[in-house]
């Protein structure tokens, strides 16, 4: 079963952002083949995916950024790669060089990765615990763009042009630059939702905030409670409290499904942030980490990751099942609105 975790412009994010870093680290000792070698560096964590097709669903996908995003791996690899490359191409660079190309190609992958919703585990083998800061999208294009452009132009520039260089630090800068405007962002958000549950005297353990498809300025929001979890959208430009929808938990619908692998991967993916409910004909097991179907536009509607309890055969591409449905031009309007804080 094929989950189809890995968005394109996820993949393309990590292969401008290698390809301009593995220029700027060796382009002068190897011209272009220095950005094919940062792009292969900067991809090599998702290589979890090839393993993936074989593994059922639920086991896929708490499988995924194990093992490959650690920072064991991204040392052993590191280590292996470059005394390999070094044996190679002979007397293209010192082994300190080598070990730069790889192991910062390898571990921006996995510190961009700790920026979205999925997390990644960086402390494997020796703990599973997934390290996520919740702060940018799966595919954010406007985190990517500077690297993007930079890339192209590198593409066409001879090896010796000085503007080379200007055009990678420029593209790093712009990255950067958004990816704090995201922490600002969330942090603005996050301070709005917390006195929006105080306000409204509702009781949490624990919350999270996350952002919603495509952008930095409107937070999807959760609060977990004994029994439930209130939802609710908020965006940087909100000046009222943050309305809340409420969802049950219904943990005590899994009993019968408890004991099956798949529910138990379910369930330490969720991180306990998950609830259980019946559609029709239809148990759903539903993640609340990734978001809702256009849920600021119906705060009734199904979550983004939801997976058919008793249909297991049925749930391929489950992460991407949810991303897009709804999605027209009345829901887009409401989208930009509630961006707008309106």
């Amino acid at each position: 079963m094929i989950c189809s975790k890995q968005p394109a412009i996820d993949s393309l994010t990590h292969i401008v952002f290698g390809a301009c870093m593995g220029d700027a680290i060796a382009g002068k000792q190897l011209g272009k083949k220095a950005m094919v070698i940062g792009a292969i560096a900067n991809s090599l964590p998702d290589i979890d995916i090839i393993n993936g097709l074989w593994m059922p669903t639920a086991k896929e996908l708490y499988e995924h950024r194990g093992i490959t995003h650690s920072l064991f791996f991204v040392v052993l690899s590191t280590i292996v790669l470059a005394l390999l490359s070094q044996k190679v191409w002979k007397n293209k660079m010192d082994f300190g060089r080598w070990i730069a190309l790889w192991g910062i190609n390898i571990f921006i992958h996995i510190f961009i990765d700790t920026f979205n919703a999925y997390g990644t585990a960086w402390f494997e083998p020796f703990s599973s615990k997934r390290i996520t800061f919740n702060t940018l999208f799966v595919a954010d294009p406007l985190f990517s763009i500077g690297p993007l452009i930079a890339f192209l132009l590198l593409l066409f520039y001879k090896n010796n042009n000085p503007n080379r260089r200007r055009w990678i630090r420029n593209g790093f800068i712009a990255s950067v630059v958004y990816l704090g405007f995201a922490l600002t962002s969330k942090w603005i958000a996050a301070k709005g939702v917390k006195e929006s549950l105080q306000s409204q005297q509702l009781d949490y353990q624990d919350y999270f905030t996350t952002p919603s498809p495509f952008n930095t300025l409107l937070w999807f929001s959760v609060a977990k409670d004994t029994s439930g979890y209130h939802v609710g959208y908020r965006s940087v430009f909100d000046t009222r409290p943050t309305p809340f929808t409420y969802f049950k938990q219904d943990k005590a619908l899994l009993k019968e499904y408890e004991k099956r692998e798949d529910i138990q991967y379910l369930q330490k993916f969720a991180s306990d942030f998950y609830t259980v409910e019946n559609r029709n004909d239809t148990m759903l097991f539903n993640v609340l980490r990734f978001g809702q179907i256009v849920g600021w536009h119906d705060p009734h509607e199904k979550f983004m990751l939801h997976y058919y309890i008793n249909y297991p055969n049925d749930n391929d591409l489950v992460v991407q099942r949810g991303r897009f449905q709804r999605w027209n031009r009345e829901t887009l309007a409401s989208f930009l609105q509630r961006m707008a804080g309106k």
